[in-house]
């Protein structure tokens, strides 16, 4: 387990979830939790590749920060297929204080664990990570 700055360990599981989800599409999406108590970021829910975008948001906790990583199909302007890796940094403005500080201090070295991220968001509400900032943010 490579150990985090904030000393927040990252799970095996978590690499091995996101491997699978950029080589094998096994996994539409992916929710990380940090666990306090056993200092460690482990895997909280996995999607399943015909899961929607709504599916995902669904999931994410409305007073709780997470990590996510969602894998986002979409059509070029040349009507190419393609698909970017999305992690996204839930940090709901209700959460408490000492989580968004826990979460804040981890994400860069969680983040450089996954290697394959194309594209970053940070989100304290709904609106900052909706279907159409997706899209805008994914060409």
């Amino acid at each position: 387990m490579a150990n985090a700055a904030s000393g927040m360990a990252v799970h095996d599981d978590c690499k091995l979830k996101f491997l699978e989800l950029k080589t094998k599409r096994t996994h539409r999406f992916i929710v990380f939790k940090i666990e306090e108590k056993q200092k460690q970021v482990i895997v909280e829910k996995l999607g399943e590749p015909t899961q929607s975008y709504e599916d995902f948001t669904a999931s994410l906790p409305a007073d709780e920060c997470r990590y996510a990583v969602y894998d986002f199909d979409f059509l070029t302007p040349e009507n190419v297929q393609k698909s970017r890796i999305f992690f996204i940094a839930w940090s709901p403005d209700t959460s408490r204080v000492r989580s968004k500080m826990i979460y804040a201090s981890s994400k860069d070295r969680f983040k450089r664990e996954l290697d394959g991220i194309q594209v970053e968001l940070q989100a304290t509400d709904p609106t900052e990570m909706g279907l159409d900032v997706i899209r805008s943010r994914a060409n």
